[in-house]
């Protein structure tokens, strides 16, 4: 029997981070140490409030069936955390959709709004989901480049009337991954301008939104006109430390969200209550979990910015997000730098080319683990004597 995959599976490559994987077992199976700093995931413990609650509630033999949608007491506590924390009034009932993870709504939006041959605006470099949910749809996918010279934000005035036409979503994400940059009220009201005299949605990814520094983000909606064209959605893993339990939500125009729910309807049956109503108290519950754990990424932040300027490396530093994003030294691709480095200093980065096109000459450094492992890190870069020559800021 011929077995085939469907053509739309000619999109997707396999992934940069399996590629990354198998090199750094090489070194792990030779009995060597490394550090890796890759993938984007907690490694510090959810609030107390919410092992408890699953803990708790995960003993009750009644909250194993199909939770169906989200709680009142889940959507209620999104409207109260948007009003506390951003100043944005949320109908609980109506602008609030739980999802998956936020993964969920970033892959399914286009599917839900998109007919093969329309065009989705997609930052450049990017999240990788962002352009599985294009494919998936059948869209076609158009990258605003994120430069440097332009603080990295899209300059809209540079995508073709004729694309713009075509547009149907377009997709933003402040404070980024892998670019950690904020987006400002100015920069939200020109792109409220540009979806409004293009009829084009705006998606907003603010799953970031508590992990910042000097600075608090925006959130997309306490701008005025956001709900008018578009959503934000927002998760708890990376604020909260909840990963693995794959909670989310989108908030916003309640036609767009009325239209995602009945499309999630059909392919999912909701979360497990005792994780809503984990989710439901971290969101609610005063606490100094959120202060305390960007207390944490701050001094990481600065233990590796400022190790690496120290060597040689004049990386950036990041006013949000969990990432450094680093130009790396002259005569290198992003992929054979860091490669060179699992191979050579036993730490293991992701180039920035694996977010598209506009991220080559980056690579993206996840702030994943502890200081002591950051330094170490900083020692065997220095060590590899991989830094020869820099492109200086």
């Amino acid at each position: 029997m011929k077995i085939s995959m469907a053509d739309r599976m000619n999109s997707f490559q396999e992934s940069i981070f399996s590629e990354l994987a198998y090199y750094k077992k090489l070194k792990l199976t030779s009995g060597e140490e490394v550090v890796d700093l890759s993938v984007g995931s907690p490694d510090t413990p959810p609030p107390a409030i919410v092992t408890e609650t699953i803990s708790e509630l995960s003993l009750n033999p009644n909250l194993y069936g199909y939770s169906l949608k989200g709680t009142d007491e889940f959507h209620q506590a999104v409207s109260s955390y948007y009003a506390r924390s951003f100043g944005v009034k949320l109908n609980s009932a109506e602008e609030i959709l739980l999802l998956m993870g936020s993964q969920d709504g970033l892959v399914h939006l286009p599917m839900v709004l998109c007919n093969p041959g329309d065009y989705v605006l997609v930052p450049d470099p990017g999240y990788t989901a962002y352009e599985t949910g294009v494919h998936m749809a059948g869209a076609c996918l158009y990258p605003m480049p994120l430069k440097s010279e332009n603080q990295f934000l899209p300059d809209f005035s540079d995508i073709p009337e004729e694309i713009s036409k075509k547009a149907k979503l377009m997709i933003l994400n402040f404070p980024g991954n892998p670019v950690p940059v904020m987006g400002s009220k100015a920069f939200f009201e020109e792109a409220i301008e540009f979806a409004r005299k293009n009829n084009i949605i705006i998606l907003h990814d603010f799953a970031y939104s508590e992990l910042y520094y000097e600075e608090k983000p925006i959130s997309f909606l306490s701008v005025e006109g956001a709900m008018d064209v578009g959503i934000e959605m927002n998760s708890l893993s990376k604020s909260f430390n909840m990963a693995g339990c794959r909670i989310a939500y989108a908030a916003g125009n309640p036609t767009i969200i009325s239209m995602l729910s009945k499309f999630k309807s059909n392919i999912d049956y909701g979360v497990f209550f005792p994780i809503q109503a984990a989710a439901a108290k971290a969101l609610t519950k005063e606490s100094d979990f959120l202060k305390d754990l960007r207390a944490i990424y701050k001094g990481r932040r600065d233990v590796l910015v400022e190790g690496l300027q120290e060597i040689g490396w004049q990386v950036s530093l990041p006013k949000a997000s969990m990432f450094i994003w680093a130009e790396i030294p002259q005569g290198f691709t992003s992929k054979d730098f860091a490669i060179e480095l699992i191979k050579k200093a036993n730490v293991v980065v992701t180039p920035g080319n694996a977010f598209g096109s506009w991220g080559e000459g980056f690579v993206r450094i996840a702030l994943v683990q502890s200081e002591e492992k950051l330094k170490k890190a900083i020692y065997n870069i220095e060590k590899s004597g991989i830094l020869k020559s820099v492109v200086k800021k």
